[in-house]
């Protein structure tokens, strides 16, 4: 079922696209798509009301076509809101190597000073 709702929802966003694109923004649009035979044919301002009409419905359906498929898509999976790549990384997500125990000796430059050596003045300074 969900997979059926999900192509009505794209024919339907294809269809609202379609319908949005022959209206008119400022004087074009389907109006004057032919020239003036598309009026006569049409109808001219009845042309305009289809279209809105239109629009709405198409725009209405995908709105809650959209609300369904997010409520179904969360019953479908039964889980708690995560996405199935955030379980995938959160699977292989590697373990961190822990800090090695001890006084800091395994960190060059950190080793303590012998006891009784003297430290060198800092540069620039004269003892």
């Amino acid at each position: 079922m969900f997979n059926f709702l999900l192509v009505i929802m794209i024919i339907d966003g294809l269809l609202l696209a379609a319908v949005v694109l022959m209206q008119a923004g400022q004087g074009g649009g389907l109006a004057s798509l032919g020239g003036g035979t598309t009026s006569q044919v049409l109808g001219g301002r009845q042309a305009t009301n289809l279209l809105t009409k239109t629009t709405w419905w198409t725009a209405g359906i995908f709105m809650s076509m959209a609300l369904l498929l997010t409520i179904l898509s969360g019953s479908r999976t039964g889980t708690t809101g995560a996405s199935d790549v955030q379980k995938r990384l959160r699977q292989t997500a590697p373990q961190q190597q822990q800090a090695p125990a001890g006084n800091g000796a395994a960190i060059p430059g950190l080793t303590p000073a012998p006891p009784g050596a003297t430290t060198p003045p800092p540069a620039g300074k004269k003892p």
